[in-house]
């Protein structure tokens, strides 16, 4: 067993603590807005909309006016969410493991995401709010997406740990590099059985 001094530990939302399911989010938002899936795909991702709103270069409300536009329907949160909502299934085994953790060390998310999430945690992805409560931050928050240096930095600072101090957990391999350009240590996530080996090698289960 390798001790090392993490006093927090930074979890990645979507492909580690959950499940996303991006097609079931354009299927359902296809449905309600009558649009072909090759549209939504297009105006959520193709324009670089939702990058935008991730990066908190434009508000949730010009992020929903625009993609209503963009697909010619008066899109609301509602039905925003709801599509969203569709996407996500928590990953049981991780959010256990996240669970023992917080017996002994602060945990947290930085997800690249905009704050319609966020703030909406709770209907969106109850498993994940009722363990981490107000400790889910969005990289809309820090101006700018993973991976990023300073949206890691920026996130830690809010936080009131040290970068040296904080083990970031991410299943993108680009994400993790800039945590660990950041000063962070970095982990990429396979699957919930190798991640609580390396726990235990790092002494903290």
């Amino acid at each position: 067993m390798t001790t090392v001094d993490i006093s927090l530990v930074l979890f990645d939302m979507e492909g580690v603590l959950t499940h996303y399911d991006r097609e079931a989010r354009v299927a359902h938002l296809a449905a309600t807005t009558h649009c072909t899936p090759d549209a939504v795909r297009h105006a959520i991702w193709g324009s670089g909309l939702e990058a935008r709103a991730d990066a908190g270069i434009i508000d949730d409300a010009e992020y929903l006016a625009t993609l209503g536009a963009m697909l010619n329907y008066p899109l609301g949160k509602d039905e925003w969410l709801a599509s969203r909502r569709a996407s996500i299934t928590p990953n049981e085994r991780t959010l256990a493991l996240a669970g023992q953790l917080q017996k002994s060390r602060a945990i947290a998310i930085l997800t690249n995401n905009c704050h319609l999430v966020t703030d909406h945690l709770a209907y969106l992805n109850p498993a994940v709010d009722r363990l981490f409560g107000k400790a889910v931050y969005s990289s809309a928050s820090f101006g700018a997406t993973k991976p990023a240096p300073q949206t890691y930095v920026r996130c830690v600072e809010e936080i009131g740990a040290r970068p040296s101090e904080t083990l970031f957990i991410d299943d993108t391999e680009a994400n993790v590099r800039g945590a660990v350009d950041a000063g962070l240590l970095g982990y990429t996530f396979d699957n919930a059985e190798a991640l609580e080996s390396e726990f235990e090698r790092l002494g903290l289960l």
